[in-house]
């Protein structure tokens, strides 16, 4: 809508002032409709003595707001206050210890140095421990290994545990190659010489004890003594003193089995006593032959098992060794077995029997030399053979004389 303006409402500012307003647009004018809604909360009633004092009012209004506003910012302002002097004595307190911290660090910066040393120096030690530790277990026995070695007592009995012991200080004695090798001569010598004495002692301790075991007839040879003698194969003065002691021990027992079976015979009367065939001299002279020969084979064979883990290379001694402890086994068996051959060669009258008993002896002859060389029981087979031989052929000029 266009609004008429008249030339004289130019010059009047009143009316100058209602066209300004007029001509405002309230959808625009923003901070205008703000201040109207404002305005509305408390110009309720539009009365002339409300439209004179409302300048008044917004005054005091504005005053009121100011106050309010003034009253809030101060106690922010307070507040903030308080806050700046935390801060400051925050501040102070901060710089207070820095200060501390700072002579600290160069009171103490010595002795952290001092620690780092240390710490590193520990660090070698414990490595060097460790080394050390190590050396020590590869290359020396423990307690408890030494008292499996030498025994809580004299006479305490070995087991198992005690060839690994002695293993072990095999090994050790053998890896001392290998340190003199790295260049410690020293050490290694050392070494050498205490696993040396160890092994000294565990083998006199070993010959003793598998000593008085082959001193027992009653004891059977198992594993442990199988082992002792492989042991012993390295000091063959022990190994051979071991040897010997079991063949007396078996040369013994041997007689006296021999001597039970001629007069006793078997547990309950079985087999019966070989004498009692006497008064036939081919069964009772192969009796005693076959019985001996049973023995023989027997005693080899215990023989074999107790150099059962004796190292098979040095197979020609160990054969010699076998070949001597039989010799001297069967030595007391010869007594007896040529008295009563010869007694029975010397009442033989007929031809046939006597060459009989030639034949048969000189098969036992040919039999147990394969298996008992040497010593005197082949001799005093050769002897009966020998005997026999003569008996036969006197029997036979006797016959032929008293034939003529």
């Amino acid at each position: 809508m266009e609004i008429y303006v008249s030339p004289t409402a130019e010059s009047n500012p009143l009316q100058k002032r209602v066209n300004k307003i007029l001509e405002t647009r309230l959808d625009i004018e923003k901070n205008t409709l703000e201040a109207l809604t404002d305005l509305s909360s408390f110009f309720s009633h539009n009365t002339l003595q409300n439209r004179r004092n409302l300048r008044n009012q917004i005054e005091k209004r504005s005053v009121v707001i100011n106050d309010n506003f003034l009253k809030c910012f101060r106690e922010v302002k307070i507040s903030l206050d308080t806050i700046c002097r935390d801060l400051d004595a925050l501040s102070d307190s901060v710089q207070i210890m820095k200060n501390d911290l700072e002579f600290s660090k160069a009171l103490t910066h010595n002795l952290i140095k001092r620690t780092n040393a240390l710490q590193q120096e520990k660090e070698c030690l414990q490595a060097r421990k460790q080394i050390a530790e190590a050396f020590l277990r590869r290359f020396q026995i423990s307690l408890h290994e030494h008292q499996l070695l030498y025994g809580n007592t004299k006479d305490a009995p070995i087991d198992a545990e005690f060839f690994d012991v002695l293993d072990r200080v095999r090994n050790i004695h053998s890896d001392c190659r290998i340190l003199m090798q790295s260049g410690y001569q020293t050490a290694a010598s050392d070494i050498m010489e205490e696993m040396n004495l160890h092994q000294e002692g565990a083998l006199e301790r070993l010959y003793r004890w598998t000593q008085n075991h082959c001193r027992s007839v009653e004891n059977e040879i198992g594993p442990l003594i199988s082992k002792a003698m492989g042991h012993l194969q390295d000091r063959p003065i022990l190994f051979k003193y071991v040897i010997d002691e079991y063949a007396i021990a078996r040369k013994a027992a041997l007689v006296r089995l021999f001597i039970e079976a001629l007069t006793e015979g078997g547990s309950s009367g079985n087999p019966k006593p070989i004498e009692m065939h006497a008064h036939d001299p081919k069964r009772y002279i192969g009796d005693m032959f076959a019985w001996l020969h049973q023995a023989i084979h027997s005693e080899k064979e215990t023989l074999l098992l107790l150099l059962k883990e004796c190292d098979k290379n040095d197979y020609a001694d160990l054969s010699e060794y076998v070949q001597n402890a039989l010799a001297y086994i069967t030595d007391g068996v010869c007594h007896p077995l040529k008295v009563r051959v010869e007694t029975i060669l010397h009442t033989e009258k007929d031809v046939i029997s006597l060459f009989a008993l030639s034949n048969l002896i000189r098969f036992y002859q040919k039999t147990m030399k394969q298996v008992v060389q040497g010593r005197t029981f082949e001799h005093c087979l050769v002897e009966l053979q020998a005997c026999t031989c003569v008996r036969c052929l006197r029997a036979t000029t006797t016959r032929s004389v008293a034939a003529c």
